[in-house]
């Protein structure tokens, strides 16, 4: 539970720093949560998944979210496939929305785009659909030893254990950079401040 907690904090943090830059899907309708609503966090929902795989995703998400409202819908996903040289039938884009789109919306949440890596990582995908297309084009290496792979229940669980291991030396060397930064900014003042007393002298 506090891991979830740090990282929901640190991830408001990150927007914050990044200029309130965070992803329209978060500063869009999911920060006003509706009745029974859950905010997503992606960081602690798909712990299968590193930080770093995380924000390539957000970012490949971000790049085909053309009229950046948070969500790929049917024409976003049409040049998306072009993109990655699969162009698909209008019928084959709908089967595409279709596997994954839980709020039967007809278009991809960030949520519902991470469940494509999250199926493609499970071995979930057919070979032949779209979505295994776009998993492999995306040039996002989801190759985990995801929890979902392993053998036996101790196995699983050594596994989520060296997960939320890995996702909190990753928050730890995120602050360590954080900190190292600031301090260097402090001495940089400091050194100022020093040279403009010698020329006030």
């Amino acid at each position: 539970m506090a891991t979830d907690e740090l990282a929901t904090k640190l991830n408001r943090r990150l927007q914050i720093e990044d200029g309130g830059e965070g992803s329209d899907h978060e500063q869009g309708q999911e920060q006003r949560p509706q009745p029974g609503r859950r905010i997503f966090n992606p960081y602690t929902e798909f712990k299968e998944f590193s930080r770093k795989q995380i924000k390539d995703m957000e970012k490949m998400f971000k790049q085909y979210d053309a009229g950046r409202d948070g969500f790929i819908d049917l024409m976003e996903l049409k040049l998306m496939m072009e993109k990655l040289e699969a162009p698909q039938t209008h019928l084959g884009l709908k089967n595409m929305i279709k596997e994954v789109d839980e709020d039967l919306d007809n278009k991809l949440s960030f949520r519902e785009f991470l469940l494509i890596f999250r199926k493609a990582a499970a071995g979930e995908l057919q070979e032949d659909s779209g979505l295994h297309v776009l998993a492999q084009r995306s040039e996002i290496d989801v190759s985990t030893e995801g929890v979902k792979g392993a053998k036996n229940f101790f196995e699983a669980k050594v596994q989520a254990i060296n997960v939320s291991s890995k996702f909190e030396e990753e928050i730890k060397a995120e602050q360590e950079e954080r900190k190292r930064q600031a301090e260097e900014q402090k001495q940089r003042k400091a050194a100022f401040k020093e040279l403009q007393s010698a020329f006030k002298q």
